[in-house]
């Protein structure tokens, strides 16, 4: 009989992918467990989505929504065949989490609460009697003849007939993903690629804004919504783009839009006059526009705005470029001062990595089993979710490989 600290099967990491293999290897009939260096599993997934957890994407189209993970879909066949969309779908309805559709083919819980999908993960991980170790890290993996030998936590000497690692790629290092797995993949002698950066510029959806490449501007504030709700704010220098928009402020905002880009439409406003409230700028236009009052609006909107904008705003502003000042409603006059402090666009994803957070990194899955998740290296060693190097974008397309390749792995020990 074994002792305490043998099993058929030692999944490290209780994030996504990690819960999802020990449920379905403990489905099988093995004895598990489950490491998480954490005090609580599934750190991550609890804020996924911006707290909502866009658990995976709905396209029916199958080659297109496989394009999603760009050059590496041509591995990602034959693990979506074996577990798709409509097997996760299934697989949540089975332990409670109902899951509904939404814009662009985005699938969430039904109480819209990224917690609960935790919380069920958990709930069947302890009805099956998977054993959890929570607050142990694991210092040492030990390998004796190509095959894992024996796992070395902060606290206890563990032995597995088979080991799952699914530690998680480098994303939201302050949940407790910190890239240990890919240590050890390099120590195992696999090769490992670093995850691509995650302060990158935004592209946006409006032709204003790319007319505007090349354009910066001091001292903006950009405000953040989610589906129509403030998020956030900043204020910094901002840079137009053929795109979009870059410069610190907007890089330095990245990572916290491409996590709400995984929740749902991201809009963002610009107020070029920061400093000033809606009064006092109402005030500035007003003494411009009584100076100038015989001139066309035309000539005098480049008074009004920050240098490079006057085109743009004059534009958007829907007043008649020949009217003269002293013939703009006051109607209009508010418009643009709300214009001027409120200025919209739509964003549409992280420039160049598809709205994601951390693109890719990880093992170079040529050294992984894509039908088992099994290594070519370690005989007896899965590797699931983020360590893999593949392109994961937002929209529900990461958890969906998170969810895919836990099944294989926990099905294949």
């Amino acid at each position: 009989m074994k002792n305490s600290t043998d099993f058929d099967v030692i999944v490290i990491g209780g994030g996504a992918s990690g819960m999802t293999a020990a449920i379905w290897a403990g489905r099988g009939g093995k004895k598990v467990l489950l490491l998480e260096k954490n005090k609580i599993l599934g750190n991550k997934l609890s804020i996924s989505g911006g707290g909502r957890c866009n658990i995976t994407n709905t396209n029916p189209d199958k080659s297109e929504f496989i394009k999603n993970y760009a050059y590496m879909s041509k591995f990602l066949h034959t693990p979506f065949s074996i577990h798709g969309v409509q097997d996760s779908i299934s697989f949540f309805s089975d332990i409670g989490v109902e899951v509904v559709t939404e814009a662009r083919h985005r699938a969430f819980p039904m109480s819209q609460s990224a917690p609960s999908v935790t919380a069920a993960l958990k709930a069947e991980i302890k009805k099956l009697g998977v054993h959890i170790r929570t607050g142990e890290s694991v210092k040492k993996i030990e390998i004796k003849k190509g095959k894992i030998s024996k796992i070395i936590t902060n606290t206890e000497e563990y032995q597995g007939t088979h080991i799952i690692l699914s530690t998680g790629g480098m994303s939201h290092p302050e949940t407790g993903s910190t890239g240990d797995g890919f240590n050890f993949l390099k120590e195992f002698g696999h090769t490992v690629h670093n995850p691509s950066p995650s302060i990158v510029p935004l592209s946006v959806k409006e032709s204003w804004v790319k007319k505007l490449s090349g354009t910066s501007l001091e001292n903006m504030k950009i405000s953040f919504y989610l589906e129509g709700k403030s998020v956030f704010k900043k204020t910094g220098k901002i840079l137009f783009t053929h795109f979009g928009i870059s410069g610190p402020l907007v890089l330095n905002s990245s990572q916290k839009v491409g996590d709400l880009l995984h929740a749902g439409a991201v809009t963002a406003e610009i107020n070029l006059y920061p400093d000033l409230d809606e009064r006092a700028l109402d005030e500035r236009i007003l003494k411009i526009f009584n100076t100038h009052k015989n001139k066309t609006f035309k000539n005098v909107i480049s008074e009004c705005v920050p240098r490079g904008m006057d085109e743009t705003l004059l534009g958007l502003s829907k007043i008649e470029v020949a009217t003269k000042v002293h013939s703009i409603t006051k109607e209009d006059r508010k418009r643009l001062q709300h214009l001027i402090q409120h200025l919209p666009m739509t964003v549409t994803g992280l420039m160049g990595y598809d709205r994601a957070v951390v693109a890719d990194g990880g093992v170079d899955v040529s050294e992984i089993d894509m039908k088992t998740m099994k290594s070519k290296k370690v005989s007896n060693l899965s590797v699931t979710g983020d360590l893999l190097h593949i392109h994961r974008p937002s929209g529900g397309f990461s958890l969906q490989l998170c969810w895919t390749t836990g099944y294989i792995a926990g099905k294949n020990v």
